[in-house]
């Protein structure tokens, strides 16, 4: 969440950052703290929005148009990019504000593929430690078919 990136839609000095995390649908009450980083480049890039947010669970959307390889279908690396996200928001907000999370492994399996729609991702909390957190990262399609299956480990550590 070091990314520094404002979106050209979003000029510098326009309340970028802030926007940003209100159309990513970041809750209010967690945007004072992440206007300094946003959400980040990828995540904008990828269409992704939140709809939940806790440590505990995480979810979000993510629409399979643009985020395709060659042959039509979500890429895979684009359900890492969502286990990422989910998993490393979700270890930040358990290590607050004066802490960081860095993700330190990421892995996933590959069930099924999707050539419409929206993804939706949600990340359970399997350990919420002092310095370490896990969580698995379910990816389903519309239909609520299990397209992925993520685990993300991060390192927590203070900040500075």
């Amino acid at each position: 969440m070091s990314d520094k990136f404002i979106p050209d839609t979003v000029p510098a000095g326009t309340g970028g950052r802030l926007q940003e995390l209100a159309d990513a649908g970041v809750p209010e009450h967690l945007r004072p703290w992440l206007a300094d980083a946003g959400v980040g480049a990828l995540v904008v890039k990828m269409g992704i929005r939140f709809l939940e947010m806790t440590p505990e669970r995480m979810v979000a959307t993510m629409p399979v148009e643009g985020n395709t390889q060659a042959f039509g279908i979500l890429h895979g690396g684009a359900h890492v990019v969502m286990a990422e996200t989910l998993g490393s928001f979700a270890a930040a907000i358990h290590a607050g504000p004066d802490r960081v999370a860095l993700g330190i492994e990421v892995g996933a399996t590959h069930h099924r593929s999707a050539t419409s729609g929206l993804v939706t991702g949600t990340a359970t909390a399997i350990q919420l430690g002092r310095t370490l957190t896990v969580h698995e990262v379910v990816m389903t399609d519309e239909a609520g078919r299990r397209l992925c299956t993520a685990r993300i480990t991060n390192l927590i550590r203070d900040a500075g």
